[in-house]
C-alpha cells in the first residue's frame, strides 16, 4: 500500500479487513499479481484518484473466494484473471491478498494454464489485441485472422511486444520484430517472429526491404515519437500504425504528405479507454490463445519471468521502471 506518492519507498506492508463483494462484484483470493509500468508512473505520479490509501496492480490470478449478488458465470473456487483492476476508479487492486472486482474485469483461467501466466494477461494481452485489431484485415484475433498479413512489432523484447508476435503468429501473420540485442532478438524468436532486426544495427527501413519488400501491413509501436518516419516507409498502402507507449510530453513529428499519400490509419491503444465492448472481444480472443496453448510465458516463450514476495513489492516496482526484460511478478498467496 501507498499513502503518499512518489518512490517505490512510500510503499509498506499492511494489515487490512478482507473485504465483500457487493453487487455484481466478486472477490478473488490473489495469487499471483503482475507488475505493468502504469503502476509505478502512477504510484510516482499521483494518478490514481484523491483516495487516502492505495493498492496498486491491475492484472492477478487467483481463485474466486466470494461472489456477490447478481453475479452469474463465475463460482466460488474457480481459478480466475483479473484486468484494469484500478480502471473503475478503485482504490485497492491487485498488490492485495483479496481483490474485490467488477465480475466483468474477472475472467476465467483455462485449465493447465498456471497462475504465473494469469498474472501476465491483462495489459499486456489486451493491450496487444487492440493493436493486432487496429487495421483493416481482422476486428478479432483467431487462428487464420492475420493470413497473408505481415507484422512488424517494434520492440519485441518487451511485454506488449511478446504479446503481439505470439498472438499475430498464432493468427497466421508473418512475424518481424525490431530489437536491440541479439539476447532481446532471441527472445522475440522464442515468442514466435519470422525474422528480427536490431535497430541499433542499421537501418529499419533498409532492413525490412529485404525482408518484405511489398512492405508491412500494420506496426505495433511502443515509441511512435521515434518511430513514426520508419514505420510510415515500411508500410503498405492503408496500413495502420498502433501505438501504445508514451510519457507525459512525448510527441511525435508527422510526415504529413507520406501519411496522407499511404492512406495511413494511426491508431493508439490504451485499455482504460477503449470500451467495454472491446475489452470483452481481447478478453474471450486472448482465452482462446491460452486454451490453444498459443499465448505463454517463461524463458522458452520469450518471457523470462522474475518473481518478487509481496513485502518485497517496492523492489518489484523498480525492477519494472529500470528496464526488466520479461515478466514481473508479486507471488501473493500459495497456489
Amino acid at each position: 500500500m501507498y499513502s503518499e506518492t512518489g518512490p517505490s519507498s512510500v510503499l509498506t506492508l499492511v494489515d487490512r479487513p478482507v473485504p465483500e463483494p457487493g453487487p455484481g462484484e466478486v472477490r478473488v483470493r490473489v495469487v499471483r499479481a503482475g507488475v505493468n509500468p502504469t503502476d509505478w508512473k502512477f504510484r510516482a505520479a499521483g494518478m490514481n484518484g484523491d483516495f487516502t490509501e492505495v493498492s496498486p496492480g491491475q492484472d492477478a490470478a487467483g481463485v474466486v473466494d466470494a461472489v456477490g449478488e447478481g453475479v452469474t458465470g463465475l463460482k466460488v473456487g474457480e481459478r480466475v484473471w483479473t484486468y484494469l483492476a484500478q480502471a473503475a476508479g478503485r482504490a485497492y487492486g491487485t498488490a492485495i491478498e483479496h481483490t474485490v472486482q467488477p465480475a466483468a474485469h474477472v475472467v476465467p483461467l483455462p485449465v493447465g494454464a498456471s497462475f504465473d501466466l494469469g498474472a501476465a494477461l491483462g495489459v499486456p494481452a489486451m493491450t496487444a489485441h487492440r493493436a493486432l485489431t487496429s487495421g483493416e484485415d481482422a476486428d478479432r484475433i483467431a487462428p487464420g485472422s492475420l493470413s497473408g498479413t505481415t507484422v512488424l512489432v517494434q520492440g519485441g523484447a518487451g511485454a506488449v511486444g511478446n504479446a503481439a508476435i505470439q498472438l499475430a503468429r498464432w493468427a497466421g501473420a508473418q512475424v518481424v520484430a525490431t530489437v536491440s540485442s541479439e539476447e532481446k532478438a532471441a527472445l522475440a524468436i522464442a515468442a514466435g517472429a519470422h525474422q528480427t532486426v536490431n535497430y541499433r544495427a542499421g537501418s529499419v527501413p533498409e532492413a525490412l526491404a529485404e525482408i518484405c519488400p511489398e512492405g508491412v501491413d500494420l506496426v505495433v509501436d511502443v515509441a511512435l515519437g521515434p518511430n513514426l518516419a520508419d514505420d510510415v516507409a515500411v508500410l503498405r498502402n492503408r496500413g495502420t500504425i498502433a501505438f501504445y507507449g508514451a510519457n507525459p510530453g512525448d510527441e511525435a513529428h508527422a510526415p504529413v504528405r507520406d501519411l496522407m499519400i499511404k492512406n495511413v490509419r494511426l491508431q493508439g491503444a490504451m485499455l482504460y479507454f477503449v470500451g467495454a465492448d472491446l475489452l470483452e472481444a481481447a478478453a474471450a480472443d486472448v482465452n482462446a490463445a491460452v486454451d490453444a496453448g498459443a499465448l505463454r510465458v517463461g524463458p522458452d516463450a520469450g518471457v523470462p519471468l522474475h518473481h518478487f514476495a509481496l513485502e518485497d513489492a517496492a523492489a518489484a516496482h523498480d525492477a519494472v521502471e529500470n528496464g526488466a526484460v520479461g515478466k514481473v511478478l508479486l507471488d501473493v498467496s500459495e497456489a
